[in-house]
């Protein structure tokens, strides 16, 4: 009766703690994307050894479900349009004036050139329902004490990564840093957030850098310049025929 009740206990307790490691992850994600939806302007830097290169981007999403992005500069790249839908990613094309399903072995190719990749951006996979979630031991980073999640994928996820693990400031929810790992366990790419303020009444990073591991010299940086939480949008918003339009 004794070890039912202590095996009982700690399966309840490990039942918590999972359920605690996800919800972290939540309320990180909703930092970013807002309890309803989000208006961002960012400017992304891809760097280089020899050279580098600035894109401007401005986005809308609504949940996990909706998001459409456009390029705003530079002006060769101006109008080039990202849009998901549930699980479905059209990419639209100005120069050729064609719109293209993007199949899900597109996902883990880099977006744009930069060293993100497709689902990165559009976030076709969810950080919260796609994977399981467990803690960690916490750790400091940049002087603020963190939750270490981990998370990996579940069997029938259709992710890109083999497990990600997530340092969560405890204060705020702020992600500090994330490591992406790929299916052979190796560190592919290391995320680090900085410059954290408040903007629209939500504390966040605002400087985001994505640093591939074996690849000296190179990162992509992601700069918020503008956000708005909770706005309005509706379905007709989030259509391929809109992002054609938008700018």
């Amino acid at each position: 009766m004794k070890t039912l009740l202590t095996t009982t206990l700690l399966l309840l307790s490990l039942s918590f703690y999972a359920q605690d490691a996800k919800e972290i992850i939540r309320k990180a994600e909703e930092k970013m994307r807002g309890k309803e939806s989000a208006y961002t302007e960012m400017t992304i830097e891809v760097i280089r050894p020899k050279w580098t290169r600035t894109m401007g981007l401005k986005s809308w999403s609504r949940g996990n479900d909706y998001s459409l992005m456009v390029l705003t500069e530079p002006a060769k790249d101006a109008g080039t349009a990202f849009l998901k839908r549930h699980k479905e990613v059209w990419n639209w094309v100005p120069s050729i004036e064609r719109s293209i399903k993007m199949p899900p072995s597109m996902m883990m190719q880099s977006w744009m050139g930069t060293d993100m990749s497709n689902d990165d951006l559009v976030r076709e996979s969810s950080s919260v329902t796609d994977y399981t979630h467990a803690l960690g031991k916490d750790s400091i980073i940049d002087g603020k004490k963190c939750w270490k999640v981990i998370l990996t994928p579940k069997p029938d996820a259709a992710v890109v990564w083999g497990k990600v693990v997530a340092f969560v400031d405890q204060k705020d929810y702020v992600q500090l840093k994330a490591e992406q790992y790929d299916e052979d366990g190796y560190l592919v790419n290391e995320m680090l957030g900085s410059e954290v303020k408040e903007m629209d009444g939500v504390i966040l990073a605002t400087r985001l850098e994505l640093i591939p591991i074996e690849k000296e010299g190179q990162k992509t940086i992601m700069t918020i310049n503008t956000i708005k939480f909770n706005e309005v949008y509706d379905d007709a918003f989030f259509t391929v025929h809109n992002m054609k339009n938008i700018r």
